[in-house]
This record gives structure tokens, C-alpha cells and sequence, in this order.
């Protein structure tokens, strides 16, 4: 019996479920009294947790074993199997050639041995590592299969970070988390951008479910995954309905899959600072307004030359014309004229009249509630039972006339003049930019008579669409 005296053991576990590293614990004892039992003296015990020999992922304790092998410094291999070393047959090769220019011959299992320096060694080696990489095909085709089944019946499976809006089942959504999905979505088909979605989490102190900060493209994946609407993907084809309830409705997805995948879509926004830019005109030649800062004071412009075609005889100042634009979409979104404008959009007229008329009672039966909440005559429980029924019903109604009139950007404020005007400063521009541009086509600016940039409500003519 020879006697080596620099030996390497090598242990490897490709899937450490418990993450007790128990297999490689019991590879290790064997493998020890495999060395004892030959008089043979462990230099070094070169262990890969947790890492597939067959996937062709790096193995950081095996190329370390390679490199020491190379440098002459072992002298002898005991493994627990062959195929804790190899499941692919070319890097059996590549291990036998190590061998050979290091003088490396004995490959102990603690199932047997290998003489690498025989061929009747590498043919057994050979052939066992066949096998093993036959099982392990077999294996992942198993595996798929199995996960096809899973995906075909809606049911989810598991490993890996559970995905954000739901808990660690992946069925039962996650109240908080789901309420954010739906307001990222309501935000993002009112026409934010993603970048303003992204600042929105972060002013709130909502993380990934990784405790990450969201990035632009998290948030896309996030609003175009299927599952949040109650889809089943597999390898990136729907298959069908889930089995957990949709966050948001499947209306509600393929709008965000038509928003976020629209090519003319623009991703490189800069941050705005004008709320009507490109909207007004001036009445006195037409052409379009810019937004042109002078000093510390924003204004809009109708600039002459070559490159702008104006008169260069309008200019008013900014924020004074937002203002008085702003209040009036306000009224708009709680006038009948509004309700009666949607109605001439269809021709099923007496349905949108009476959702116009259904919205407003139910914005003002949540008024109502609110005073007898305040004065006590209801409980909080009793209070928000109420409330989420009438909203629900709200909402429904809402949606119905969106998709009646074509109007999605309005849903979530006709017949809502009231709220929004108490939430109006505290949106960004982008939403609010998109509420004006719903219900304005443009607006037209007339001439001043206490100069041209002094602000009167007389100079300012929104045109409507609606």
C-alpha cells in the first residue's frame, strides 16, 4: 500500500436545502475514515457548497484543489462519489490531464478507486461520469417538466425572493405592498413617469422586498409582470389564470402593457418645471407660447424669428396663468358640462348620464359619511365598511365611463373636483400636467391692458376637449 502523505478530500453539495451543510458533513466523515482506513495524511479539505457540478457555475474550493494539484503540493484525491467532482464529461478530461502532468494518480472514492494513470482507471472514471451527467440531464428535465405542471394549473413555486406584493406564499397578497402596486399603476396610467414613481417610493421609505432603493426598470418590471393582474407566466409565456386573487384588473394590466411598451414612449425625461408647456397660444397670431425663464421669474413667451414664427407681442407670467387653469379644471371635473361633454362622446348617452349621476351621488354619500364620523354618530369599523363599499361601487362606476368615453386619465377624478383641489399642490407636475391635458386642448392667451405679463382671468381662455 502506497502511503501518501499531502492528501486532498473534496466535498461538494449542489442544493443545501436546511443550509446546515449537514451533507457536506457526513461526505466529509466518510471521507476521513476513507484516509485513515488507506494511512493516508489530509492536508486539506476543499469544500463547494451549495453549488451544481453540471450547470457550469465556477466551484471556487475545486479550481483551488486544480491549482494546488498543478504546483505539485498533493499527492492523492479521495472523494465520497466521482460525481461530487464531475457531471460533465469534458472536465473529467480536463481533471485527468491535471493529474498526468502532476503526477497524480490515485483517485480514492469511498466507494472504490481509480488509477488515473491506467486506462481501464479512466474508462471507469469515464463511464461513471456519463452516467452522472445522464442523471443529471434527467434530473433538469424533471425539473422543468414539473414546473410546467405547476405553471399550467396558476399554482406558484417556490424558491427565491417572493415576489414584492405578495407574502412568502405567494397567494395571499400583502396588504401594504398591493395598495402601493395599485397606486404605482393608477399614477403611471394618469401619465406620471417611472422616474416620479421612483422618487414618490423613495420619499416614502418603500423598499424592495430586498430592502433595495427602486430603479426605474424595477419599477417597469414590476407594472408589466403578469402576475400582479392574476396571469401565470412561465418562461416568459402567460399561460392563463392564477390561482391568487389580481392586485389590479386585467383591464388595468394591458393598459400599463400598452403604456410601458408604447416605442414612442420617451424614458429620458428631465425633471418639468412648466405645467403648460406647449399648451398655450397667442390669440394674437396663434402660434405656440414657449416656456422662457426670465431671471427668477417663469414665464411663457411668444417668440418671433425665424426659428419660432411668433409675433413676440404675448408674454405672461407663469405661475399666476397655472393657477387660474389649474382652478378652473378643477370646477370642470365636478360640472355637469363635464358629464355632459363624456356623454356626447358616445352614442349610448343616457348610460354615461346616469354614471355621471351615480359618481356624484356617491361622492357626496362619502361626504356625508365623513360629517358622521367626525360627529361621532358612527364607529371607525362602521365607518370604513361604509366607506369601502361606496368606493368600490364608485370606482366601478368610473371605470365604466372611462371605457365608454376613452377618457382612462380622468377616471380617478370625475366628479372628484372637491378632493383634488385639497390634494392639488401636494402632486408633482406630472400629474398634474396629465389631469390638464385630459380635459384641455389648449389654452389661449389674449392681450393684457396693465402690461403683457401681468396675469387677469379676462386674458386667459382655456379651449376644452371635454
Amino acid at each position: 500500500m502506497t502511503t501518501r502523505t499531502s492528501v486532498a478530500i473534496y466535498a461538494r453539495i449542489s442544493q443545501d436545502r436546511e443550509g446546515a451543510g449537514l451533507g457536506i458533513e457526513r461526505q466529509l466523515a466518510d471521507c476521513r475514515a476513507e484516509a485513515e482506513r488507506m494511512g493516508w495524511t489530509v492536508a486539506e479539505e476543499y469544500v463547494d457548497d451549495d453549488i451544481s457540478a453540471y450547470s457550469g457555475k465556477r466551484r471556487p474550493a475545486y479550481e483551488r484543489m486544480l491549482e494546488d494539484l498543478q504546483e505539485g503540493i498533493r499527492d492523492a484525491i479521495i472523494v465520497w462519489h466521482i460525481d461530487r467532482l464531475h457531471r460533465r464529461p469534458i472536465e473529467l478530461e480536463e481533471f485527468a490531464r491535471t493529474c498526468a502532468r502532476a503526477g497524480v494518480a490515485d483517485l480514492r472514492t469511498v466507494h472504490g478507486e481509480f488509477d488515473l494513470g491506467t486506462g481501464d482507471g479512466m474508462l471507469m472514471a469515464r463511464v461513471l461520469a456519463a452516467v452522472a451527467a445522464n442523471e443529471s440531464d434527467s434530473k433538469r428535465r424533471r425539473g422543468r417538466r414539473k414546473m410546467q405542471e405547476i405553471a399550467e394549473a396558476g399554482r406558484p413555486h417556490g424558491g427565491g425572493t417572493r415576489p414584492f406584493g405578495f407574502q412568502s406564499d405567494r397567494i395571499t397578497h400583502d396588504a401594504q405592498e398591493a395598495q402601493i402596486i395599485r397606486t404605482l399603476a393608477e399614477r403611471a396610467l394618469a401619465g406620471e413617469s417611472l422616474t416620479s414613481l421612483g422618487r414618490w417610493l423613495t420619499e416614502e421609505g418603500v423598499t424592495t422586498v430586498t430592502g433595495k432603493e427602486w430603479r426605474t426598470p424595477v419599477i417597469r418590471q414590476l407594472l408589466l409582470n403578469p402576475r400582479i393582474y392574476g396571469v401565470r407566466v412561465h418562461r416568459g409565456q402567460a399561460l392563463g389564470p392564477a390561482v391568487w386573487e389580481p392586485i389590479i384588473s386585467p383591464e388595468r394590466g394591458e393598459a400599463l402593457q400598452l403604456l410601458l411598451t408604447n416605442p414612442e414612449r420617451r424614458t429620458n425625461r428631465t425633471a418639468r418645471r412648466y405645467l403648460l408647456s406647449g399648451m398655450c397660444r397667442c390669440q394674437l397670431c396663434g402660434s405656440v407660447m414657449y416656456s422662457v425663464p426670465r431671471y427668477e421669474e417663469r414665464r411663457y413667451l411668444c417668440r418671433s424669428g425665424h426659428d419660432f414664427g411668433g409675433c413676440g407681442r404675448m408674454a405672461i407670467s407663469a405661475a399666476p396663468l397655472e393657477q387660474i387653469v389649474s382652478e378652473a379644471v378643477l370646477q370642470r371635473l365636478d360640472s355637469p358640462l363635464l358629464h355632459d361633454a363624456l356623454a356626447g362622446r358616445i352614442h349610448d348617452d343616457g348610460l354615461a348620464t346616469e354614471l355621471g349621476k351615480q359618481i356624484a351621488a356617491d361622492t357626496s354619500q362619502l361626504e356625508e359619511l365623513t360629517d358622521l364620523y367626525t360627529n361621532r354618530a358612527i364607529t371607525p369599523p362602521e365607518w370604513m365598511r361604509a366607506r369601502d363599499a361606496i368606493e368600490a361601487r364608485r370606482n366601478a362606476a368610473r371605470r365604466r365611463l372611462s371605457g365608454l368615453t376613452g377618457t382612462r386619465n380622468l377616471d380617478a377624478y370625475i366628479g372628484n373636483g372637491a378632493d383634488l383641489r385639497r390634494q392639488w399642490g401636494e402632486l408633482n407636475l406630472d400629474r398634474q400636467r396629465n389631469i390638464v391635458q385630459a380635459l384641455v386642448d389648449h389654452v389661449e392667451i389674449m392681450p393684457g391692458t396693465r402690461g403683457t405679463r401681468a396675469v387677469a382671468i379676462e386674458r386667459v381662455n382655456p379651449i376644452w376637449r371635454l
